[in-house]
């Protein structure tokens, strides 16, 4: 099991200095992919998102790069850009603070006023960006891998949680079920109180039969724990995405324990229950988280 959520670094000699690429992973219901590499390596975003696509399953994954030295050679000053920059700074300067001095190092916050005396080579950026690439996502997939593994071991706890419930609620079904049974004749008693009419036995029955089994919690308490089994399965299933089967299954747990829910109608079922609804609750946020 791997998590959605991680990063992971990778660098590469380019020219007469370094590559390094980042990759940063989130949780994404699908497969987002964005790229941001500065314009002297654009040539390698492409590169870089078809190794992202080929490589990642789920989540909304970041990929920069920076380079660091000189990957083009030695640096040049962009005399131009400078200059206009440096009047326009001044520009605002005399609107907001006129007579204040304006310091060069301002120029520092201006972004590309240094550039490569020629921009490297197209096969050397594609081999850089293949090597710093591969290196970001082995190290964001071993991340990935160690935080699913705390959120295997968190799921798989929980679901044993799950799994007591339902087995300590199992005992009460035919209580539960008696209940509705005895709920039901006390109130035809009432209703014929008064009245000299005597109920149809052989109907009377039949709708005894039904409104016990209304009452009826044993299949919602056998399809639990079914849906648990399948749980930890998946669980510990290696290799493939397991998160939209976990979703799934969780759908399905919910929906069993809201049926029963709404067929209980003792206390201290009804608390055991809403244990079981807070349980898939924080469930359900872990799993979004994985892959």
């Amino acid at each position: 099991m791997r998590s959605m959520t991680g990063f992971g670094r990778g660098a590469a000699s380019l020219g007469e200095g370094t590559l390094v690429v980042e990759a940063r992973a989130v949780n994404h219901r699908f497969l987002d992919v964005r790229v941001r590499f500065p314009s002297v390596l654009a040539e390698g975003a492409a590169t870089a998102e078809a190794m992202a696509r080929k490589r990642m399953q789920r989540g909304r994954i970041e990929v920069t790069a920076r380079t660091e030295g000189s990957p083009g050679g030695a640096l040049q000053l962009d005399t131009q850009r400078a200059q206009a920059a440096f009047e326009a700074l001044g520009q605002l300067r005399d609107q907001l603070q006129p007579g204040t001095e304006l310091p060069l190092s301002l120029l520092s916050t201006v972004p590309d006023l240094f550039t490569a005396r020629a921009t490297p080579d197209s096969e050397d950026t594609r081999h850089a960006v293949e090597s710093a690439m591969a290196d970001a996502c082995a190290a964001l997939d071993a991340m990935r891998d160690r935080e699913g593994a705390a959120l295997r071991a968190d799921l798989s706890a929980r679901v044993a949680t799950v799994r007591s419930i339902g087995e300590a609620i199992a005992p009460a079904a035919d209580e539960v079920r008696s209940a509705h049974r005895a709920k039901f004749l006390e109130r035809i008693e009432r209703l014929l109180a008064d009245t000299e009419t005597e109920p149809d036995s052989g109907r009377l029955e039949h709708e005894i039969a039904l409104q016990a089994d209304r009452g009826d919690i044993s299949e919602e308490l056998t399809r639990l724990q079914s849906h648990c089994d399948q749980f930890d399965e998946l669980l510990d299933e290696q290799g493939e995405p397991v998160g939209r089967r976990l979703e799934f299954l969780l759908q399905e747990l919910g929906r069993e324990v809201n049926t029963t829910g709404s067929k209980v109608g003792d206390l201290g079922l009804t608390r055991q229950v809403l244990a079981l609804k807070g349980e898939l609750e924080r469930m359900r946020e872990q799993v979004q988280n994985v892959l």
